[in-house]
């Protein structure tokens, strides 16, 4: 078996106290001032030199991390497949410390693994990224990024302390804590059933917390869904549906629901973070939670995160997505059907791969449709209000309120991340179960 030298360093800011309490059902408890914010972000940190047999492009220099300790127990090497993706078998061990248990995903980036941490007797998540150089290149951003996050969170409130990465046989590993289900796989498995308004308050507040965490760093998230928002536990309890209760009850257990037993959450996936700029104009955040400014080509910054968490607030209280797209045209008139016109300056200014969708001043719709199914997509969309109203039983005038001012087309006008945690469908909750204690 194939010998190779790996160098470890613990990493100077990991937290070593005990976990905090996950939030249990009480999704309506009063936070206290200090420690209520169990918000996070994966982080990892693992500085390790991997030195294979086989040659390679991305070799880490043995002098920048000092002498290696040989290990055994890596597999043979295997060639990576077309698309640069780490191939592995079930049981393999991952260097001497990970022995891979399960494969847990995958996406653009390459792949996560559940693996056994045999140092801390416990399962990990690893991220292995493809060993393509602009992946390799995002993954070191990501790190870079997650070190900057721990290295400011003095408190252990908004940010999991980075545990792990290393560089082993060309692929970038990033480990992490292994968490619950994702808020989307949470939603898919439930049959797409809307959450109870005071667990969305609860996730918004969280998901709130974390992101102003991160813009008070200067660094904007750019792809905030629920695929990236993670909860902490995958424990959930069935209730009845309240919906769908009838004098009887189907046998196949249609009239419960899913909900998870804690609401603590943590937000991942920082592959795609940047550093405010004011020149940022690229395309950014996955296609249903774009802002509209990205999609004018009008620069964009720490409002399109805003505006990506309006979408997923939405998405939590009905079940659905709510701007179900894929094309830029449809996209802007979806927006103008539920959240009205959007404003005239904005649409003068437009970026060049923008201009066709404006003609005469305003949005060229339904004009430049592409087809008839199209305008139908469009013209079945309620207005804001109903929407929120046909989910949200109370508290739908302060959810509403909430997010006119998270899904405002201008940016500029849009309320940051600090402005939304003051608003009345945060702060009146709390003041009532204050009063009600």
């Amino acid at each position: 078996m194939a010998m190779e030298c790996i160098t470890e360093f613990p990493h100077n800011h990991m937290d070593r106290r005990p976990r905090k309490r996950l939030r249990l059902l009480g999704w309506d408890v009063l936070p206290s001032a200090t420690s209520e914010a169990q918000i996070g972000i994966i982080c990892a940190h693992e500085v390790g030199n991997v030195t294979s047999f086989v040659p390679s492009d991305h070799t880490t220099s043995s002098s920048l991390f000092g002498k290696g300790v040989v290990r055994n127990g890596s597999p043979p090497w295997r060639d990576d497949d077309k698309d640069g993706h780490y191939v592995f078998a079930i049981g393999d061990n991952l260097t001497a410390r990970y022995k891979i248990h399960s494969k847990m995903g995958e996406g653009t980036f390459g792949q996560v693994l559940e693996c056994w941490d045999k140092d801390r007797n416990e399962m990990v998540a690893v991220k292995i990224i493809r060993s393509i150089k602009k992946y390799r290149e995002a993954a070191m951003i990501e790190v870079d990024v997650l070190e900057k996050l721990a290295r400011h969170d003095k408190n252990g409130i908004n940010c999991v302390q980075i545990r792990s990465w290393f560089d082993y046989r060309n692929h970038i590993c990033i480990v992490f804590e292994k968490l619950g289900p994702s808020l989307y796989d949470f939603l898919r498995k439930n049959n797409y059933r809307s959450f109870p308004i005071d667990l969305v308050r609860e996730l918004g507040r969280q998901l709130l917390e974390s992101i102003a965490f991160m813009h008070d760093l200067h660094l904007v998230h750019t792809d905030l869904k629920p695929e990236n928002i993670l909860l902490v536990s995958p424990e959930y309890v069935k209730v009845p549906d309240l919906k769908k209760v009838s004098s009887r009850s189907p046998k196949d257990g249609s009239y419960y629901k899913r909900l998870p037993k804690s609401s603590a959450i943590k937000v991942i996936d920082f592959g795609s973070a940047t550093y405010d700029r004011r020149d940022h104009s690229y395309i950014v955040s996955t296609r249903h939670y774009r802002a509209p400014e990205v999609i004018l080509g009008l620069g964009w910054s720490y409002p399109c995160d805003i505006w990506s968490i309006g979408c997923i607030l939405i998405e939590l209280c009905s079940g659905e997505t709510m701007f179900k797209t894929h094309e830029n045209l449809e996209h802007l008139a979806m927006m103008e059907r539920v959240l009205g016109s959007i404003p005239s300056h904005m649409l003068k200014t437009v970026g060049y791969h923008a201009e066709k969708y404006i003609r005469k001043g305003r949005l060229n719709w339904p004009e430049g449709v592409t087809s008839r199914e199209s305008i139908k997509a469009v013209s079945k969309l309620p207005r804001l209000p109903n929407l929120v109203m046909d989910h949200v039983d109370h508290s739908a005038g302060n959810l509403i309120g909430l997010l006119q001012g998270l899904l405002t087309f201008d940016p500029l006008d849009r309320m940051t991340a600090r402005e939304a945690l003051r608003h009345p469908f945060f702060t009146r909750e709390r003041q009532r179960i204050s009063q009600a204690f």
